[in-house]
């Protein structure tokens, strides 16, 4: 049977963006994003240090398997412990780990197998702390407040690829791959005092607290419930699909298709930044409105649109041309992905949020990263303009998806 949950003690009616114990996770979730931004960096610099560039690409990659294949074990966890204790574990485990390359890196000159398994190892944390992480939201505010969190949270995302780059250059050129990768885990651990201080709301007056069985049990539970309810169901299939189309041709596709047209890095940063624009921009409306009408409709007509403009990107001409597309990609995708985030986070329920959230996050942070070869070996083949087509028909199912379930296109956010 689904709980419910009741805001944290004193902040019914009070707006996302007005409430300090949601500013607290805001600040917390941007530095820990700041600080995986700069990690990353870190990692890819110290692997083609280390490497050839094939070697550095299997290292960087190496945190996704783990993370793909525990992460619905890491929603059972994050149902089990709560998602609050849950997160802060994570974090601490994860800035140590960071750190401990640091010290590596200081003091020693560490291969290609030593990156590796600090990638591995970070992986591992990921796949716990991710569902987790996700899950967090929906305990921290009133439920008609989930779309301002999610656009919100959104903002924070965007803000934190802003910083990272530049950030992660710093840490390089001043103190090397060593003192980047200390900076990343000094963000990172500073999120913990932030998040200690973040208050959660518990399960509704007279709910039960729920049996704790087998992990397997409680992960069957968990897609049995997904499977049963009429809006879950599709919406976490359309997420999918959304986000196996998606990640692909806007990743390592965009590069592949700057590097075909001569665009340069600096037409490439032009592209991205429409994109990080565009998606920024929907993010604010929806930390502004709050709510939006229709969400589960909406969300259906702007991954279509979404994925049109992905199909299109690859037919653009110029750098400006192609910087205006990528900036309809980022308002339509960034609506569809906060609306359907929020969907997820009210229709959930307490007892089951974070294994929905592990479910419904798991091809976008483990499945579509192994995705890249096979864009890489299509773009080769055939070129940017069929692969892009292909991911972008993928991608614009998910819209259809949604259309085609009644509950769900008629689903409205509380």
């Amino acid at each position: 049977m689904t709980t419910t949950l009741t805001p944290p003690a004193g902040l019914h009616g009070r707006p996302a963006h007005r409430d300090p114990n949601v500013l607290r996770w805001l600040g917390g979730y941007l530095s820990s994003a700041v600080g995986d931004n700069v990690y990353y960096i870190a990692l890819s610099w110290a692997a083609v240090q280390s490497g050839t560039p094939a070697q550095a690409g299997l290292v960087t990659a190496a945190g996704a398997l783990p993370r793909a294949l525990l992460m619905l074990g890491g929603g059972v966890v994050a149902d089990r412990y709560g998602p609050r204790r849950v997160v802060l574990g994570s974090t601490a485990v994860r800035s140590v780990l960071v750190l401990t390359a640091a010290v590596l890196l200081l003091v020693a000159s560490p291969g290609l197998w030593t990156l590796g398994a600090v990638a591995v190892l970070f992986g591992l944390v990921d796949a716990v702390f991710l569902p987790a992480a996700g899950a967090l939201p929906g305990r921290i505010a009133a439920r008609d407040q989930l779309a301002r969190v999610q656009g919100m949270r959104g903002l924070a995302v965007r803000l934190a690829n802003v910083l990272g780059g530049p950030l992660g250059g710093l840490g390089v050129a001043l103190g090397g791959t060593a003192g980047a990768f200390g900076l990343a885990a000094l963000l990172v651990g500073m999120s913990l005092p932030l998040l200690f201080l973040v208050r959660v709301g518990g399960p509704a007056p007279g709910t039960a607290e729920p049996a704790r069985r087998a992990l397997g049990a409680e992960l069957r539970d968990g897609l049995r419930h997904i499977r049963k309810d009429p809006v879950l169901r599709p919406l976490v299939l359309a997420i999918a699909l959304s986000d196996l189309g998606f990640v692909g041709p806007m990743n390592l596709g965009l590069t592949l298709l700057a590097r075909q047209r001569d665009w340069g890095t600096s037409g490439l940063g032009w592209v991205l930044a429409g994109f990080g624009t565009g998606a920024g921009a929907a993010s604010l409306l929806l930390t502004w409105r709050g709510r939006i009408p229709r969400a589960g409709a909406v969300a259906a007509l702007a991954n279509v649109v979404s994925a049109v403009a992905v199909a299109a990107l690859a037919l653009m001409p110029s750098v400006p041309a192609a910087a205006v597309t990528a900036l309809l990609i980022g308002v339509s995708a960034g609506l569809a992905g906060a609306l359907c985030g929020a969907l997820v986070q009210a229709r959930a329920g307490a007892a089951y949020l974070g294994r929905v959230t592990s479910v419904s996050t798991l091809v976008g942070f483990g499945v579509a990263p192994l995705t890249f070869p096979l864009v890489g070996a299509g773009v080769a083949l055939w070129g940017t303009g069929p692969v892009f087509a292909a991911c972008a028909a993928i991608s614009g199912l998910a819209g259809l998806v949604v259309l085609g379930a009644r509950d769900l296109r008629r689903a409205e956010l509380p």
